[in-house]
């Protein structure tokens, strides 16, 4: 039987998702085909239906889960809350203790730097959009400046967030994520209460 293009459209798109919570939340490389198949309901046949390989899958996976750190971001500057909700979501309990849901970067950066130029490219142009993005939030600055900044904010976040995650101490684990909002808002310029 064969499916209309919407059906097969919809198909990709659902496998996509499936990929980008799921690379997050175990690993591009801790997620195989199969299982991830599994996940999305499809067989695992119907795989290359869709993909060439599982890196051709990882590529937009990574473009999808930077698509949507972008458009939380977007979510916070249009409610007026800016970069100060992002920083706050972002060194969240919630946002730490569900790696699926959330950033990308602190969640497979590592990973991605050892896939290929396909991967890696779309990684970089995720990370650009969201950069260019927060940079908006400092007008008063040169562009260069409000980039630099926004570059050392989203360092700051995923690398904050990675060493919370890492760690097997709970209360180290939240004094790590007090610290990066801390370092964070103020790298940003906002007042922390």
């Amino acid at each position: 039987m064969r499916y209309d293009k919407e059906h097969k459209d919809q198909t990709r798109q659902r496998i996509v998702e499936t990929a980008a919570f799921r690379f997050r939340e175990h690993g591009i490389e801790g997620e195989g085909v199969k299982s991830l198949m599994a996940a999305a309901g499809l067989t695992n046949g119907a795989f290359y239906n869709h993909f060439e390989s599982k890196e051709d899958l990882a590529r937009e996976a990574v473009t999808a889960a930077l698509k949507e750190r972008v458009a939380r971001l977007r979510h916070w500057i249009d409610t007026g809350q800016g970069l100060g909700g992002l920083i706050r979501s972002y060194f969240s309990t919630r946002h730490r203790d569900n790696p699926g849901l959330g950033c990308p970067s602190s969640a497979v950066a590592a990973e991605v730097a050892r896939h290929s130029d396909p991967v890696r490219e779309a990684f970089t142009e995720g990370v650009n959009e969201f950069l260019d993005l927060a940079a908006t939030q400092w007008p008063a600055l040169p562009a260069v400046e409000a980039r630099s900044r926004a570059i050392a904010l989203y360092g700051l976040m995923a690398g904050t967030m990675q060493v919370a995650r890492a760690t097997n101490d709970p209360a180290m684990s939240e004094e790590v994520l007090a610290a990066g909002r801390r370092a964070a808002l103020e790298l940003a310029g906002i007042e922390e209460g």
